[in-house]
């Protein structure tokens, strides 16, 4: 069996160093930032990042550019046989249809997962194809395994400020300023392909309530209390304020090895700085 490539992009939340003590190549995800490029985790720390985020910089996601990923492929393919290629979700990107146009020139030795997943959830994907490799799945295997199992995750989103939902057109100037004065919390949620609306919560206690119970009730019911990964993401800057969080939800949660890392900075455009969640993903392995 031929040698295996697990390629994530950066939207997985994995780091160029994490990527390098895994065996995981990580494609950095472009942002343009007042119309100058930068790539995550490359040229843009989290830092930098926030720190252009609350000067109110202009800033727009963007997906790699074809010829990027072609060279990569190409590098990648001297050492290995095949490439398992695993990027954020087809219904938040269009990064993954093209990825997947550009594969076909490659006669079958690359595979591009359409893992509708994110942040958390799609790492764990990543996690799971690289134990596959390491059995001898081959790459469409994998693809093929990744695929059927992609909606079996779920993410809740509590958001701190309703400066970004405003900005990115979610919710209108009028309901921001009401939402303000009564210091509502929204809580978003990613189930497949879509950011979608979930609650909408008066104060933090309210906010993290709402989202234990709704995992809670995910892994009851949605899945039948099988074997799950529970795990954590934020863009706190306070580090407290996250510990804290794990805290609550290692409480809520006895029993779970609960991973926490920050929020992919995809999601953190929209969002903004003090988001804290909740993921769950089905056992696959």
């Amino acid at each position: 069996m031929g040698r295996v490539a697990i390629i994530a992009d950066s939207n997985s939340g994995i780091t160029q160093e994490q990527g390098k003590e895994l065996g995981i190549i990580v494609l950095s995800m472009p942002f343009f930032i007042d119309g100058d490029i930068y790539f995550e985790d490359v040229t843009l720390t989290q830092q930098e990042f926030y720190k252009r985020l609350k000067a109110d910089a202009d800033i727009s996601t963007s997906q790699p550019s074809p010829a990027d990923v072609v060279e990569l492929w190409n590098k990648v393919l001297e050492e290995y046989d095949e490439i398992v290629h695993i990027p954020m979700s087809s219904g938040l990107s269009g990064s993954c249809a093209t990825a997947a146009a550009l594969s076909a020139d490659f006669n079958g030795k690359v595979q591009v997962v359409n893992n509708q997943r994110i942040s958390i959830t799609q790492r764990q994907s990543v996690l799971d194809a690289l134990a596959f490799a390491g059995m001898g799945r081959s790459a469409a295997e994998i693809r093929e395994i990744l695929e059927r199992e992609a909606l079996e995750a779920s993410i809740y989103l509590g958001v701190d400020t309703l400066k970004y939902l405003k900005k990115g057109g979610r919710i209108t100037p009028a309901a921001a300023a009401i939402g303000t004065v009564l210091n509502l919390k929204p809580v978003l949620q990613i189930q497949g392909e879509k950011l979608d609306a979930f609650a909408k919560m008066r104060g933090w206690k309210n906010a993290k309530k709402t989202m234990l119970e709704a995992m809670k009730k995910d892994v009851s019911e949605r899945f039948n209390d099988q074997e799950v990964e529970i795990m954590l993401a934020h863009s706190q800057e306070d580090e407290a304020v996250a510990l804290e969080w794990k805290r609550e939800v290692e409480e809520y949660f006895p029993g779970y090895d609960i991973y926490m890392a920050p929020l992919s900075l995809s999601i953190t455009c929209h969002t903004g700085p003090g988001v804290l969640a909740i993921g769950c993903v089905k056992k696959i392995i």
